[in-house]
């Protein structure tokens, strides 16, 4: 990675496993670790869920841009929630701070791991489905990664090994 990128933030979807591979990937790289939803809630002294659903979704994208737009940290790992792609200042100020990761997990295995959607504070339309939040989001998130990984069979341990094997080969 660069002297200006020395971050590596995950994105995906809910489920896709960005604060579970974090701080695994945190310990390898010596790297600290923050997640974005933490933050949130610590900032709001609310749940996702109680903000998504008193607020309203938009109102909780515009919630975490501000946050994102507020971290200014050098060598973490930072997990994003899954609807911060719709926020392109936000993404743009990660995108300069550090090494964009796509947790690529298709949509059987994570509607597998996401059990009760109602509860997880995704930030959604009345009556999206997961399915269709997945569709929507899907291009967005290609749109910034830097990399991809395709995380369908692999453990914890093998995709936090994929992506610190493809960031030391990535000229960014």
């Amino acid at each position: 990675m660069s002297a200006q990128k020395t971050n590596l933030v995950l994105i995906g979807m809910a489920g896709a496993g960005k604060s579970t591979v974090g701080p695994l990937l945190a310990r390898m790289l010596s790297y600290d670790f923050v997640d974005v939803d933490e933050l949130i809630e610590a900032d709001q002294q609310q749940s996702l869920q109680e903000l998504v659903d008193r607020y309203g979704p938009e109102w909780f994208r515009l919630l975490e841009e501000r946050i994102i737009l507020g971290l200014d940290v050098q060598h973490h790992v930072i997990a994003t929630g899954g609807s911060a792609v719709y926020g392109a200042a936000g993404m743009s100020h990660l995108q300069r701070k550090g090494m964009v990761v796509f947790l690529d997990v298709p949509l059987a295995i994570l509607e597998g791991r996401v059990d009760d959607v109602a509860s997880r504070g995704l930030a959604r339309q009345q009556g999206q489905s997961f399915a269709d939040l997945w569709a929507e989001r899907q291009p967005l998130y290609s749109r910034y990664a830097d990399i991809r990984i395709e995380c369908t069979a692999m453990s914890l341990v093998e995709i936090g090994t994929a992506i610190v094997e493809r960031i030391t080969e990535s000229p960014q």
